[in-house]
């Protein structure tokens, strides 16, 4: 078990100019506060989430983010002479997290991984239909491999691992939400 330790991490606001955005959307039929909280507790997320190995927080802080360690997988289906074959490919990351009750948005940035230095942010508005999630992704690529990383970032890692790996989890908690909102209805 974690402590939580220390003041919440000053992320700032999204940057601009990175050469990777990938953003990821959807109207949530539920209530704001109901989808925000599920984002929020990530180490939650492998519970609703299946494509999700494990979340574990490092440290913790008073805003109920802090250093938190994921890994997920981005299944694949591949063409073969026998059929479809399933594979799954392994991710990890760590980031810092600050949770922003007020505004409301979930910003991460990312301190160890392939994706180090990738900026995200999740923020939530109320809509007639309910809540519209939007989760932003920015990066410029992996810092050692500053040419071919570019390309990588935006032509591969960005379109296929991160937009593969947010959509899914942005559906899942989607999904959870509206099933927790319809059952608070009956």
């Amino acid at each position: 078990m974690t402590t939580r330790v220390g003041h919440a991490f000053d992320l700032g606001p999204m940057p601009s100019g990175r050469r990777m955005q990938t953003v990821d959307e959807q109207i949530v039929r539920a209530p704001l506060a109901t989808i925000f909280k599920l984002a929020s507790e990530v180490e939650l997320w492998p519970r609703y989430l299946t494509h999700y190995r494990y979340v574990r927080f490092r440290t913790r802080r008073s805003d109920g983010g802090g250093l938190v360690e994921m890994s997920a997988n981005r299944p694949f289906q591949l063409k073969t002479p026998r059929g479809r074959l399933s594979i799954n490919w392994p991710t990890w990351w760590l980031s810092e997290m600050a949770v922003d009750k007020n505004r409301p948005s979930i910003r991460y940035r990312h301190v160890g991984g392939i994706t180090k230095e990738m900026e995200v942010e999740w923020s939530f508005s109320k809509s007639s239909a309910g809540t519209h999630v939007r989760i932003v992704h920015l990066w410029d690529g992996p810092r050692r491999f500053r040419r071919i990383g570019r390309l990588a970032a935006t032509r591969f890692i960005g379109p296929v691992f991160v937009h593969g790996i947010a959509s899914r989890t942005l559906a899942g908690l989607a999904a959870v939400a509206e099933r927790e909102a319809g059952k608070q209805q009956q």
